[in-house]
């Protein structure tokens, strides 16, 4: 538990720069034991970068360890090591102490949390990437207490320029690349950050989403909510880790995964807007069998002319040239392309999108499909060696939709679920 958190851009820095220095001890030890014969693997040094990484990051809460969780989804563009040890990020993070707890709710409320509640838990019950979970009652109502730790929505952009030389010499993403990449990632975090915003999306989404079967919304209360503080039911259950953990039959599994995927979907092809963090620690299994929604900070905005070329893709029995002139609208084929460019960038792009869309074309999908996941492991495995992928390509707007298929994809995977993908198909005009 700490008392002090890195808030100023020269604390951050310093400890950022500090893991930078030990990453390179690391680089240093590495190819110093392959020189002199003792032998060191790319996965040792890898499992020691993470290490240090990661404990840097959650010491710095904030955009910087959001990003880790974000990569820990993203399990093509990171080597595993890494992937593994980012996700404790999704459920985890060293909290904070009381006395930082009080001082956001005396800035907030003007009020500590003891005066504003019957009952008040100064020890959080989970602590993530931009805040932390705390129990309280009130009036006989059981109550989750969201709290934003101090200075992160202010460190956001100077945080993600810091951390850009550790994904570029780690993850070789190319560095236009990953300045998209960063660029939207500000943009989402930024968002997240501002609880007042989250509050009216969370009773807003919770609302229109509320006819979805087996899925669960706590009530939001904007009378306990703030700028750095969120307010709303306690929801009791399991995230999917402690679910799966019990061994759950298979009908329960299907009925989570179902759950997961109209929720998603309903989202996406009847609002144009969606949830779009979906690692497990977002969610709840309830006792009866449901899940319940837990956190709406990342909603993506999906503008009309987008969203009808990316699902256009969905329709069956497109011809080679409608899929091209659909690439092209999504800025995956650009007019600059030579003949040779456009055949080798489409055909590729021929290869995912044919993964990508082909759990809507067939009414029931078995997530559970080793060999699915595999070809798209191989794929992204492929694609990131090829030196004409370092180039960005595709609309910015890929980087939060594919992120939440695939997130869901992975979800599904992990239950094995069985799901019906026509409940809430792709509204797609000609």
């Amino acid at each position: 538990m700490s008392d002090r958190l890195p808030i100023t851009k020269v604390e951050r820095s310093t400890k950022i720069l500090g893991t930078g220095l030990r990453v390179g001890v690391n680089f240093l030890r590495h190819y110093s034991r392959r020189l002199t014969g003792a032998g060191s693997s790319q996965e040792q040094l890898d499992h020691a970068n993470a290490e240090e990484i990661y404990e840097s990051l959650s010491e710095l809460k904030g955009s910087a360890l959001k990003v880790a969780q974000m990569l820990s989804v993203d399990r093509n563009i990171i080597p595993k090591v890494f992937a593994d040890k980012f996700a404790a990020a999704q459920y985890s993070a060293p909290p904070l102490s009381g006395p930082l707890i009080m001082r956001t709710f005396q800035r907030d409320f003007g009020r500590s949390p003891d005066e504003m509640f019957d009952n008040f838990d100064p020890v959080s019950t989970q602590a993530a990437s931009i805040g932390q979970v705390h129990r309280a009652r009130s009036q006989g109502r059981e109550l989750a207490v969201k709290i934003q730790y101090p200075g992160v929505r202010e460190s956001i952009s100077s945080d993600l320029k810091l951390i850009r030389p550790f994904a570029f010499r780690l993850f070789k993403i190319d560095g236009k690349d990953l300045d998209v990449y960063m660029r939207e990632v500000e943009e989402r975090i930024l968002e997240e950050t501002d609880y007042q915003l989250e509050l009216k999306r969370s009773i807003r989404f919770s609302e229109v989403c509320r006819g979805l079967e087996n899925v669960r919304f706590a009530r939001y209360y904007p009378e306990f909510s703030g700028r750095k503080v969120i307010t709303m039911d306690w929801l009791k259950g399991q995230h999917l880790r402690e679910f799966l953990s019990t061994n759950p039959d298979q009908k329960t599994k299907d009925r989570v995964g179902q759950a997961l995927w109209d929720f998603y979907n309903f989202q996406q092809h009847k609002l144009r807007a969606v949830h779009a963090d979906p690692h497990p620690g977002n969610f709840l299994v309830l006792s009866d069998g449901t899940v319940g929604v837990i956190d709406f900070g990342c909603i993506k905005q999906m503008p009309e002319d987008f969203y009808q070329a990316f699902f256009g893709l969905t329709r069956e029995g497109l011809g080679r040239n409608e899929i091209f002139a659909l690439f092209e609208k999504l800025e995956m084929l650009l007019p600059s392309d030579n003949p040779k460019q456009r055949e080798f960038y489409g055909e590729n792009f021929l290869e995912m999108m044919k993964l990508a869309v082909r759990p809507f074309l067939e009414p029931v999908f078995d997530f559970a499909n080793s060999e699915y996941f595999q070809k798209i492991y191989a794929y992204g495995d492929r694609v990131s060696r090829m030196p004409e992928f370092k180039k960005p390509r595709g609309s910015k707007h890929f980087i939060y939709v594919n992120r939440t298929n695939f997130g869901l994809y992975s979800i599904l995977h992990q239950l094995g679920a069985l799901i019906r993908t026509d409940v809430y198909p792709p509204e797609v005009t000609s």
